[in-house]
């Protein structure tokens, strides 16, 4: 008898701890997030700082609808397939309420196409093909940063100014740079159309071969280049072109360069001169800068890098999507991030229903060096929505997709 009370007791307890647990779930909001953390650490170490401070402030004011937030994060080793396992286990094991991450653009457009067959929202922070938001866009599936078209749009100017007949280019061979390079030919020939592209260099992504790049390059004299590399390999180009003095009175223009995570390593081999975009953190004097920089810094201790940014504005977004839509379910969430505003750090940002294409911008400058490290000089600010293709040109792309 005892003992049957005795076991009672205990499916009792049991019983009660269950449905603590499963209330204690539902005050939880699980953001699951995957990104290639081992392969891309100058960029996603800070990225992941970024998340953090986010989600400790918005706990901090009491969550997300009552809710409390919760980062879930998994690697996804660059592979587009071990991505979508990743993702699949988010969302089936760690019981993710909505998907959010990727870096590289395949990888990117892998788990969009993962998001739409499973009809769950995606929200990708950083890969920068056009294909995620035009030709492969689908309707659960928003982007954070600027595109690669947005990204070239904004270098285009300086570009024409300088008024230069023979380019050369170079860029890692997928998605990413073949996607900007098709789109800096198109933009330069129509701004400029006696414009000829005199030599071209594709380097397998971490495996350039710098000295004959940069050999294959300079053989064809051209009067000015336009750079797609980044990470190692951008390093690694810099140094290989400075000892052959490649780069002297050669004109540049080059995408992510003025990004610290480049330039911390670059540093006094800095390429002086080159027009770039980047992140100028030190001399960005706003309200809203200034806060986060403030937070950021009193956090960790540290100076915040563009994967910073892109973290936090991830969150924010999220928070703001969840919170607008009241729940995490789906359509809700589509429904909620269609012309969405969110305030950043780098001011108000809007993702556009058009294309789910937000309008977070970059900051383009020329490079210099000030004690020994590679800074931003001459910059300003380029708000993403000034640099869209038109919305008729948009609807083209997004049917052409969808036929």
């Amino acid at each position: 008898m005892n003992s049957n009370k005795y076991c009672l007791r205990l499916l009792g307890a049991a019983a009660m701890l269950a449905v603590s647990l499963s209330a204690n779930a539902r005050d939880v909001i699980r953001i699951g997030e995957l990104n290639s953390y081992k392969t891309q650490p100058a960029f996603l170490e800070p990225y992941k700082k970024g998340m953090d401070l986010a989600i400790e402030q918005i706990n901090a004011a009491g969550g997300v609808n009552g809710k409390q937030l919760e980062l879930i994060t998994r690697d996804d080793n660059s592979n587009p397939g071990d991505a979508v396992r990743a993702a699949q286990e988010l969302l089936t094991r760690d019981k993710a309420d909505v998907l959010t991450g990727t870096f590289l653009s395949h990888i990117g457009l892998a788990v969009a196409d993962f998001a739409r067959h499973k009809q769950r929202f995606f929200l990708a922070s950083e890969p920068l093909t056009d294909k995620i938001v035009w030709a492969d866009g689908n309707r659960y599936t928003y982007r954070l940063r600027n595109s690669t078209y947005m990204q070239v749009a904004m270098l285009i100017p300086a570009a024409v100014q300088m008024n230069k007949k023979r380019w050369a280019i170079v860029y890692p061979n997928y998605e990413y740079g073949q996607s900007a390079v098709a789109t800096f030919k198109k933009l330069l020939k129509e701004a400029q159309p006696d414009v000829e592209f005199v030599v071209e260099q594709a380097a397998p992504l971490g495996k350039i071969d710098a000295g004959s790049v940069v050999q294959a390059l300079a053989d064809a004299k051209p009067d000015a280049m336009f750079n797609v590399l980044f990470a190692t390999d951008l390093a690694k180009f810099v140094r290989a072109g400075t000892q052959r003095k490649f780069f002297d009175g050669l004109s540049v223009v080059s995408m992510l360069t003025g990004e610290p995570e480049y330039l911390d390593t670059l540093g006094a081999e800095t390429p002086v001169g080159w027009v770039v975009t980047g992140y100028p953190w030190y001399a960005i004097d706003t309200p809203e800068h200034n806060a986060f920089l403030k937070a950021y810094q009193a956090r960790f201790n540290d100076y915040p890098r563009l994967g910073t940014v892109v973290g936090y504005n991830t969150i924010l977004s999220l928070a703001a999507g969840i919170r607008k839509a009241g729940s995490t379910d789906t359509e809700a969430m589509i429904k909620a991030f269609s012309n969405l505003k969110v305030d950043t750090p780098f001011g108000p940002i809007v993702y556009r229903g058009i294309d789910h294409q937000s309008t977070m911008g970059a900051y383009v400058g020329k490079l210099a060096i000030k004690d020994g490290k590679g800074i931003m000089v001459d910059f300003s600010y380029v708000d993403g929505a000034s640099v869209q293709p038109t919305d008729e040109q948009v609807r083209q792309w997004r049917k052409a997709a969808s036929d």
